[in-house]
């Protein structure tokens, strides 16, 4: 019971279709599996109350509400559910990112519409849930922000702009935040997760590119060194969980890459 009645705010805690288990619903599955009460929001409504239903089953207290990213009203307002109902704020878990989807690109055929778009979801809005979470952290002396980015932020032989961008920048704000709010007891670190076999990561690119589950999922595994083998969302969930626990307590400004010894094969 490692968050024992800690509140919980899991920005992205619903998932895309497709198979398996996304790192926000698995994240959610986790916590509340340690004590902790959850607010699950996501802009798919239906996607968060599947988390909260999922939560309820297994015993954990799971709220689901919807929120968008792309709007700081609606941060600013999950934030505010979630003191009024609870009284204070653990952790601001940020799980939210798009890529293809998103219209992500190789340079040459990149867009300024995809700029836009990627880095509302994957950057602004981490950004604008922490501005409004902080006062509430400062006021009460202590909080954990916990955020999903990726290798390819430090990847030079990731091909997607706005992706990359997006979440080199979630690193050097997380530091940011690290370092200007430790006075107050205050955390902040950023996952970085490999290759995972997720509806995100996988399943996209099978509605993208028309290519069977089976063959995306042969070329990931053989790009991983450990056991040539995909981690899955469990590996960032319980990355995520030691971070926002008090096992991390000393702990802040950190990138913790969660991705099978990808990042060792830099210099292939």
């Amino acid at each position: 019971m490692r968050m024992q009645d800690k509140i919980v705010v899991l920005i992205g805690a619903g998932q895309s279709p497709g198979e398996g288990v996304g790192n926000g619903r698995a994240a959610a599955l986790l916590f509340a599996r340690e004590g902790a009460k959850i607010l699950a929001v996501d802009r798919n409504l239906e996607s968060a109350r599947e988390t909260a239903q999922e939560v309820t089953k297994q015993g954990g207290e799971c709220v689901p509400l919807t929120g968008d990213v792309t709007s700081e009203a609606d941060m600013a307002a999950a934030i505010g559910f979630a003191r009024e109902k609870w009284g204070r704020i653990d952790v601001l878990h940020y799980n939210v990112g798009v890529s293809l989807s998103g219209g992500d690109s190789k340079l040459q055929e990149f867009s300024e519409e995809a700029f836009d778009r990627v880095n509302a979801i994957n950057l602004r809005g981490y950004i604008m849930a922490v501005k409004h979470a902080l006062p509430v952290m400062r006021e009460q002396g202590f909080g954990a922000i916990v955020a999903i980015s990726s290798v390819a932020a430090l990847s030079t032989v990731y091909p997607n702009v706005a992706y990359k961008t997006s979440k080199a920048g979630m690193i050097a704000f997380t530091e940011q935040v690290a370092r200007q709010n430790a006075e107050f007891g205050i955390r902040a670190n950023v996952i970085l997760p490999g290759l995972l076999d997720t509806p995100m990561a996988v399943d996209t690119r099978v509605r993208q590119w028309g290519t069977p589950r089976s063959e995306i999922v042969a070329m990931r595994n053989a790009k991983v060194p450990l056991r040539n083998k995909m981690g899955t969302a469990w590996d960032s969930a319980y990355a995520a969980l030691f971070l926002a626990s008090d096992e991390a307590q000393f702990i802040t400004g950190v990138a913790l890459p969660v991705d099978g010894g990808g990042l060792l094969r830099a210099g292939d």
